[in-house]
């Protein structure tokens, strides 16, 4: 799984407005629009620009002598600092916010100033990201919502924690059909629901029982327990039984899903432990699994940015483990073998995408059939380990 984050385009704009405050004032102000995206053509023998926006539509902005363009380094926010740069300068790739005088609808858009980051700029700020959702990401499923206090209540593998939004906090949803950031849209606090899996970005408080949310995606999706009907190597769709529901289910694997496979020594072991009552085994040394990988590779999209896919933070012990075993590939499976596969929700609730897939479950689901829930939710959607600050 590749990761990649920009800075929100929200972000982006703030900053960028800056820079068009620092433009000498005119009177009367003319009026002016401002379009953000990712650019796709750069023409410098007409000083054109054009880039794709946040809403999909491919738009061309052309820039005059007296058109100022800034290069919004990675780690500089403040804009005075600021290189200016020119058409020529501007790659595709990079992120763009485009000032124009006048609205939207006129031809041809004339930019009174542009804000370039380039792509090395949002690979910088990408890994930095990942470096503090890393430290500071929990991940959680959501067992209560107190509206008047406007805190959430999370579970995070057996501990319990209280998520405490303030004004300033972003929440995102993720889609029906997409465990990727990317697909992700702008959400409210009121659209988190029980049972949601969270991903909160914020430092914990000094008793370690609370988290000062700064960023929340928020996102339902489903934990199952099949069998494998029949598999088609070519479109990466599976058909199989839902255990629970005893009906057939179409879940499609892609470059976005993790797969692993215990096991049957580990299998095996992990199912002792439910039949004794517990809830998951403890650590690698108990297992036999390999070491656990923090924020390893695979599955969804990390919160925060750009072009990866899902969820980070701690699924506890369990998600330790799970993340330390080999990624399995799709020829590895075969009909009647037993999965459990967390997906994502689906338009179409008889088509879903795995985010993850477990194989070699069969000894866990003899001994505790209710198993499912526990280990997939328990394996945050990065396939990664450890709950971060």
């Amino acid at each position: 799984m590749k990761f990649f984050f920009a800075m929100p385009l929200a972000v982006f704009a703030l900053i960028g407005a800056r820079a068009a405050q620092s433009q000498p004032a005119q009177s009367p102000a003319p009026q002016r629009s401002q379009l953000s995206g990712i650019v796709t053509a750069v023409n410098a023998q007409s000083n054109q620009v054009s880039f794709k926006t946040d809403n999909g539509e491919t738009v061309t902005v052309t820039t005059t002598d007296k058109t100022q363009i800034f290069h919004a380094q990675a780690g500089q926010t403040d804009s005075k600092k600021w290189d200016k740069i020119v058409v020529a300068e501007i790659g595709d790739g990079d992120q763009a916010l485009a000032y124009v005088r006048g609205s939207l609808d006129q031809k041809p858009l004339v930019a009174t100033s542009l804000v370039i980051r380039t792509k090395a700029d949002l690979s910088q700020l990408a890994q930095k990201e990942l470096e503090d959702w890393k430290k500071r990401g929990t991940t959680g499923t959501v067992t209560a919502i107190d509206a008047a206090a406007k805190t959430i209540t999370i579970k995070v593998g057996q501990r319990t924690l209280t998520v405490q939004p303030s004004e300033k906090t972003e929440y995102h949803r993720y889609s029906l059909d997409s465990a990727k950031v990317s697909d992700a849209k702008p959400s409210t606090f009121a659209e988190i629901k029980t049972g949601d899996q969270v991903n909160v970005l914020g430092n914990k408080t000094e008793d370690g029982v609370s988290i000062r949310a700064e960023s929340i995606f928020a996102g339902t999706f489903r934990q199952i327990a099949a069998t494998i009907v029949s598999i088609d190597p070519a479109t990466g769709e599976m058909k199989v039984t839902d255990l629970a529901t005893r009906k057939p289910l179409i879940i499609r694997v892609n470059s976005d899903s993790t797969m692993k496979k215990r096991p049957e020594p580990v299998a095996q072991r992990l199912a002792r432990q439910y039949q004794a009552g517990g809830r998951g085994a403890g650590g690698p040394a108990r297992d036999g699994a390999p070491a656990p990988q923090r924020g390893g590779g695979g599955g969804g999209g990390f919160p925060g940015g750009g072009q990866g896919g899902g969820m980070r933070g701690s699924g506890g012990d369990i998600g330790q483990i799970l993340s330390g075993l080999p990624v399995m590939p799709l020829s590895d499976l075969k009909p009647k073998d037993a999965i459990m596969v967390s997906t994502t929700m689906g338009t179409d609730p008889t088509r879903v995408t795995a985010i993850m897939l477990l194989a070699g479950v069969e000894p866990i689901l003899t001994a505790a059939p209710s198993a499912t829930r526990d280990i997939m939710s328990g394996w945050n959607l990065t396939g990664g380990g450890g709950e971060g600050n």
